[in-house]
């Protein structure tokens, strides 16, 4: 296992490795992730490209990372922020950031709940159009009612003209 160098020269841990991947994922930052592994970037680097399973570990450290993230950044849009340290009471949301989450996960969320449930792709697709279907057929009776609910206001306005 080859040890590296740290940034002052000196032989790094044996254990930088892992010191480093738990960093990493607990930030998200590589040049962070190298400071508390006491290792030079550089090394880091170069072992990510000469070592496939430090690789792998890399990246899952990264997903690890971006999934704490996600959950931070969730509760936050969730339970709002606190505009000023004198005013928590008075909560901030961030409606467009909520939304933004919520439409690049859908497809993530969608294909977990398909596995779950076991079912193809013709299933899935029958279902969302008759989902399609029902809220076509809600709005469609929504229409009329309006339209029925408009025609005796009109003809009231009609016979008061004549």
């Amino acid at each position: 296992m080859a040890q590296g160098s740290t940034p002052a020269g000196r032989r790094a841990p044996a254990d930088w490795k892992q010191v480093f991947l738990d960093t990493l994922s607990g930030t998200s930052n590589i040049k962070a992730a190298a400071r508390a592994a006491k290792i030079d970037t550089g090394t880091v680097y170069r072992q990510r490209r000469t070592d496939p399973a430090f690789a792998k570990a890399w990246f899952q450290a990264l997903c690890d990372g971006y999934d704490i993230l996600e959950l931070e950044l969730l509760r936050r849009l969730r339970m709002g922020e606190c505009e000023s340290a004198a005013t928590k009471r008075k909560r901030k949301f961030d409606n467009a950031n909520s939304l933004r989450l919520l439409i690049a996960h859908r497809e993530t969320v969608s294909k977990m709940r398909a596995n779950e449930q076991q079912m193809d792709e013709e299933e899935i697709i029958a279902s969302i159009n008759a989902k399609l279907d029902l809220m076509r057929e809600r709005m469609r009776e929504a229409a009329e009612s309006e339209a029925a609910t408009a025609l005796p206001a009109l003809n009231a306005d009609s016979d008061a003209d004549k």
